[in-house]
């Protein structure tokens, strides 16, 4: 397997190990929120006892979902496992757009966290590439021709095409570079050094080679973060709403062993 592919390869799997945990997570918080909670609501007014605090907002939400959620002739239970569905077939017409894919592409840029991640891959990925194909002796503008095609992000393919058409009209790869604003200022700088020394296939290996370094870190340190925020995220919200089901039951509890400790 090629290095392009194998930093793509852990970039995706960075961003869906988060994603499918969160979406299962939201999937049995509806259940919870459409299903079970209004099942402890009737329980709860059958007693007839004032509701602690906590208990009255879980209800309240619950309530809230179930009322703009849940329809009478076709439960909101059940369009749960389509909902991912939606989302994936949403996303997969808006991607066939031009002016979708490119949105997409903007936004996978500018993501919180991953908007570094997803940037340095993309230029390890032109870095290799291109210093792969000058090595092999293909022409520079052949070869900018190929980066673009193969390059998997349309803002990445659009500041390629730019740089293609002004090397065409005779000017430097650094200097449009630099104008096209998605390449890291030290990416250019190493460039432009490769183009004065007459060693642009070599630095644009090490280039890549660094970037390929940095995602291998930023992959491995944004997995350990995520796996305790998750854990700790979730477990809070399971012990609120365990906490705030049961705080009524174990108040009639007490006031059921008070009255028999009076008689």
């Amino acid at each position: 397997m090629c290095s392009s592919q194998r930093l793509k390869q852990k970039v995706r799997g960075a961003m869906i190990y988060p994603a499918v945990v969160i979406t299962v997570a939201i999937a049995v918080l509806f259940f919870l929120m459409t299903y079970v909670i209004p099942r402890f609501r009737g329980i709860f007014e059958n007693l007839g006892q004032e509701l602690p605090t906590i208990t009255s907002l879980l209800i309240d939400i619950s309530t809230a979902i179930t009322s703009h959620l849940y329809y009478t002739h076709f439960p909101f239970v059940g369009i749960i496992p389509l909902i991912p569905v939606g989302i994936y077939i949403l996303f997969r017409l808006i991607k066939a757009t031009e002016k979708g894919k490119m949105g997409l592409d903007t936004m996978k840029l500018n993501l919180p966290v991953f908007g570094v991640l997803v940037r340095k891959s993309a230029v390890a990925r032109f870095s290799r590439t291109l210093g792969t194909l000058i090595t092999s002796g293909v022409p520079i503008l052949q070869a900018l021709n190929i980066v673009r095609e193969t390059s998997g992000n349309e803002v990445i393919s659009k500041a390629v095409g730019n740089v293609h058409d002004s090397i065409r009209e005779g000017e430097s790869i650094a200097g449009p570079l630099r104008d096209t604003k998605v390449f890291l200022p030290m990416v250019i700088s190493m460039i432009e050094v490769g183009e004065e020394t007459g060693q642009l296939p070599e630095m644009l290996m090490k280039v890549a080679d660094v970037y390929d370094g940095d995602v291998d870190t930023a992959v491995a340190s944004i997995t350990s973060i995520i796996e305790p925020i998750l854990i700790v995220t979730l477990a809070f919200i399971v012990g609120f709403i365990v906490i705030a089901l049961f705080l009524p039951l174990i108040s009639l509890i007490q006031g059921m062993s008070g009255a028999e400790g009076q008689v």
